[in-house]
């Protein structure tokens, strides 16, 4: 599809004002006037609260596509009654500011009322990429994403999506469902963006206590020992665990959701590293919980 795409692009770059949209039937129908002039869609679906992470999304999209579309919706389906919905941040005038900044030419941001009408009742459901991991602790989520995505897709038309590696487990069901659905457009995973300490750029960071914060580093830090290990011939996935949960541990602050040695592409645990493998973790403090992951070659 790469090569099609880069055969049919027009040299032009549309460069309207950037435009916020609210109403799904008028992003739709803006979409498909842009595809039948032959522009390729570059699409970031974002929950907003942007940070450097969604931005470095916006330029490649920028780089990659003749119309950047960003999508701006806090979704009430991947969220259980017991989450952060009510909470999660928000600032419109700040996400509309670097959306501007890096070039976007459509922000889609849509009520919750016009996304789930009333009797609403159609869901995708992937069936095992979301039992692992972030599903044992949040069973309804990715059905939720899986949705959502679906929506947004058929809504937006994009021919290039752009996810962060940092939810990779989002990101995987994400490929699985438009494999599958023979869906039309190709799913960029881009690279962890982090903060200079490490950590990994979230919007829920900004929910950590100042000592949280500084211990939440022990996340960047189980994974470079993971990939120390590694390097270094260990192949034993438990071993690397072990390792990683006891730096993890020993931050007071920090509670263990899980750590895993996992397939790259099933997430199944492995028992011993061949190749390639994705070491994935998961940590409490307080309420806040952040995940980070870092993927593991061995030989």
């Amino acid at each position: 599809m790469n090569k099609a795409i880069e055969r049919a692009r027009p040299e032009i770059k549309i460069k309207p004002e950037m435009k916020i949209i609210r109403n799904p039937d008028e992003m739709q129908a803006l979409a498909n006037r842009l595809r039948e002039k032959g522009l390729v869609i570059g699409f970031v679906p974002t929950m907003g609260y942007l940070h450097e992470g969604h931005a470095s999304l916006l330029r490649t999209a920028r780089q990659q596509s003749d119309a950047v579309v960003l999508s701006i919706f806090v979704n009430p389906t991947q969220f259980a009654p017991n989450e952060d919905l009510d909470k999660y941040p928000r600032d419109m005038k700040r996400d509309e500011k670097i959306a501007r900044q890096e070039g976007t030419d459509y922000i889609f941001y849509p009520e919750a009322s016009t996304m789930y009408v009333p009797g609403y009742q159609t869901y995708v459901n992937v069936e095992e990429l979301p039992r692992s991991h972030c599903g044992r602790t949040r069973p309804t989520h990715f059905r939720g994403v899986a949705t959502v995505c679906t929506k947004l897709f058929n809504i937006v038309l994009p021919h290039r999506a752009f996810f962060g590696q940092k939810d990779y487990q989002q990101a995987a069901v994400i490929k699985r469902m438009v494999k599958d659905l023979n869906m039309n457009l190709e799913i960029m995973v881009l690279p962890t963006v982090r903060e200079a300490d490490g950590l990994a750029m979230s919007s829920r960071n900004v929910y950590l206590q100042p000592e949280e914060r500084k211990q939440a580093v022990c996340l960047r830090e189980s994974l470079e020992i993971a990939k120390d290990m590694v390097r270094k011939g260990e192949t034993e996935a438990q071993k690397i665990v072990a390792a990683m949960r006891r730096h993890i541990e020993s931050k007071p602050k920090a509670r263990v959701d899980y750590v895993s040695i996992a397939d790259t592409e099933t997430l199944a645990e492995l028992e011993t590293i061949t190749g390639e493998a994705v070491a994935l973790v998961a940590v409490y403090f307080g309420k806040t919980r952040l995940i980070d992951n870092e993927v593991l070659k061995a030989g």
